[in-house]
């Protein structure tokens, strides 16, 4: 990473985007890794809080179909679920509330939210999927800085989950060009529904695998840290490499210590092309 770029943020040449960035009541600013940058709307982004609603024109589209696409990522699995490819840029949030997770460290609160419009994802279905990921000993919790719970909508939280149509993304992502990718927009861990529901090529149609490693790989960028370069070719692949677009050499993994320890690989990014649809 270079300098005190946005960390989450996917850069497109077609690539992706990354850097630390904050939320601010009026304004955010989001930096671009290729040193440019411009200013998201606030009424488009999405606090800790409430998650805001995309303007009323935005209005759903028809559900994607489980039929082949034509112009799909070579590659890319059917989706596990239908999604339309713009929802109504509000959301239902999880009302249940978690145990803590993570014996030790600084204690963060989340929240987890489903665009309305993503009709076949029951959220409180997906709040417990996410909380069993960020509860695993081999995520975030596991090494004793980080303690993770999930809350409801009436208790204060740090970040929000956010599951959302692909334009939705690109707006809450500060990136209308890009369908494809997820991303961390200050304390937004925007997901992806079309990932969600294909995953990726390089995850040989482990779906679940690679939904963990979504979660844990933004959910990392939440926590501070940037996206890595694959440390050993045949080796497994560090939770914050890129892994949804290359693995260079490396092979898949979903966890920040997948044996129990911390696996990492050298600070930076491929420059690997994103895909053109969803």
């Amino acid at each position: 990473m270079r300098g005190r770029t946005t960390i989450g943020l996917h850069r497109r040449s077609r690539a992706s985007r990354a850097g630390p960035t904050t939320l601010l009541a009026g304004l955010v600013v989001v930096g671009l890794a290729a040193g440019g940058a411009y200013a998201a709307r606030p009424d488009l982004l999405v606090t800790a809080g409430a998650p805001a609603p995309v303007p009323a024109s935005a209005r759903p589209l028809p559900a994607a179909s489980t039929t082949p696409v034509p112009g799909r990522a070579a590659g890319t699995p059917e989706p596990t679920l239908s999604y339309p490819a713009r929802g109504t840029g509000r959301f239902r949030t999880a009302t249940a509330e978690g145990a803590v997770a993570g014996r030790t460290g600084q204690l963060l609160r989340y929240r987890v939210a489903v665009e309305q419009g993503i009709d076949d994802v029951d959220v409180e279905r997906f709040g417990r999927e996410v909380a069993v990921v960020l509860a695993d000993p081999r995520g975030w919790t596991g090494g004793g800085q980080w303690r993770l719970q999930r809350v409801g909508p009436d208790t204060p939280a740090d970040f929000t989950v956010l599951l959302t149509t692909p334009e939705t993304r690109g707006r809450l992502c500060a990136d209308l060009t890009d369908r494809y990718t997820s991303c961390r927009n200050g304390d937004q861990v925007v997901i992806n529904v079309a990932r969600w529901a294909r995953g990726v090529p390089q995850f040989d149609g482990d779906l679940g695998r690679y939904r963990q490693y979504l979660l844990n790989h933004e959910v990392g960028h939440r926590l501070g840290h940037g996206h890595e370069l694959c440390p050993r070719v045949g080796g497994p692949a560090p939770v914050m490499q890129q892994q949804t677009l290359g693995l260079h050499g490396c092979t898949p993994n979903a966890w920040p210590r997948p044996d129990g320890v911390p696996l990492a690989g050298p600070p930076g990014q491929y420059d690997d092309p994103v895909p053109d649809t969803d």
